[in-house]
């Protein structure tokens, strides 16, 4: 309640907009560029009939400090940690991509920060892991249940509770207790706004697609939120298939119900008595059992379509886009790059795609390299 009330009063001061724009111009990097993939839309017209092959534009948010989205919402969150007067400041992270960007907003402000990490996401994702440490922050290993994001949310949350008088809570993504989803969404529908602003610009039009890989939804709801009005402009949200829907897999909106976890009401991979079920997914960001409520009710609604991708399908289009755009993506956005393989080609030239490229390789290779039985 203390949260959504200054979180309603930052809203209307003039003072926190202009200091959060600031940080996002000068420290960040914004805006992030539009950038048309070229050879990529030429490597998927090759397998489509004549007149087909939809045009593929990247908002390129791996280019923000720390390589990824969520500095973005980091930024939000630390101002209204201060605000707040709070002295500490606690995260999870599943990737570590939200713990590198909460350990470099806590290190810019001066406030100690605790990152709390499944044990085996500590394992898979190193270079992250050492990146927070030189940014000061401890990073906690959490050995309870599947020991990926959800239990670090679990101890999270429960640190919070016990020190909620001094300790400001960093959540990463748009899901969680109200009104954490709104005030996610919120920070990181700068991604949507200066997407719509640049398409504008560059094109004179709006696009026809938004795709984003979602596993709790922040970078999928912050390129799809500013145009939600635009009934022009569909919207696809790609989850985590894992080794497939009828094995292990993050897709909560495909094969998940109705529950409540971490204090919202969404879809969660649950057994008959809502006992939460291990997600699997090759990418520690997506390797989620939920999803962002908000999700849950634009499939509802039927205003968002969603669909899943494999590990290996994740692979295959990490690879296409290293060789034919020579960026190297998060394993992330690389579940939204398969499924533009699969839709591009059936879409007419003159349509255009936006995808939301919401972090970078970096922190993948190791992953990567195994999974392609490389030696590193």
């Amino acid at each position: 309640l203390d949260l959504e009330r200054e979180y309603r009063a930052a809203k209307q001061d003039p003072a926190f907009a202009a200091q959060f724009d600031d940080l996002l111009e000068h420290y960040v990097g914004r805006p992030s560029p539009l950038y048309y993939a070229e050879r990529l839309t030429e490597e998927v017209r090759k397998n489509a009939p004549a007149g087909k092959g939809a045009q593929i534009w990247f908002k390129r948010d791996e280019l923000n400090h720390t390589g990824a989205h969520k500095i973005n919402n980091c930024i939000g969150q630390i101002l209204l940690a201060i605000r707040m007067g709070k002295t500490r400041i606690i995260a999870e992270t599943g990737a570590g991509q939200h713990g590198v960007a909460t350990a470099t907003v806590a290190a810019r402000f001066g406030l100690p920060c605790v990152v709390y990490m499944g044990a085996r996401d500590i394992e898979r994702q190193a270079p992250n892991v050492f990146r927070m440490k030189l940014l000061g922050a401890e990073v906690r290993a959490v050995e309870s249940g599947s020991r990926t994001l959800k239990d670090a949310m679990n101890e999270a949350l429960r640190d919070w509770v016990a020190n909620v008088h001094d300790t400001f809570y960093i959540i990463g993504t748009a899901a969680g207790p109200h009104p954490y989803p709104e005030l996610v969404r919120d920070f990181q529908s700068v991604i949507g706004k200066e997407a719509r602003a640049q398409m504008l610009e560059r094109e004179g039009r709006l696009p026809d697609l938004l795709v984003a890989a979602i596993g709790g939804g922040s970078n999928a709801i912050g390129l799809f939120h500013p145009f939600l009005d635009d009934k022009d402009v569909d919207m696809l949200g790609i989850e985590a298939a894992g080794h497939g829907l009828d094995k292990q897999h993050a897709a909560s909106l495909a094969g998940g119900t109705p529950g409540i976890l971490h204090g919202n009401k969404t879809f969660l991979l649950q057994d008959e008595d809502g006992q939460i079920d291990e997600a699997h997914s090759i990418s520690a960001g997506l390797d989620y059992p939920g999803i962002g409520p908000e999700h849950a009710w634009l499939k509802d609604i039927g205003r968002v379509r969603y669909d899943s991708v494999t590990d290996t399908e994740a692979l295959a289009a990490f690879q296409m886009l290293c060789r034919t755009e020579g960026i190297i993506p998060a394993l992330e956005p690389s579940h939204a790059l398969a499924a533009l393989a699969r839709i591009a080609p059936a879409m007419s030239k003159d349509k255009i795609i936006i995808a939301n490229l919401c972090g970078r390789g970096d922190k993948d290779i190791f992953t990567v390299a195994e999974a392609l039985g490389v030696q590193m």
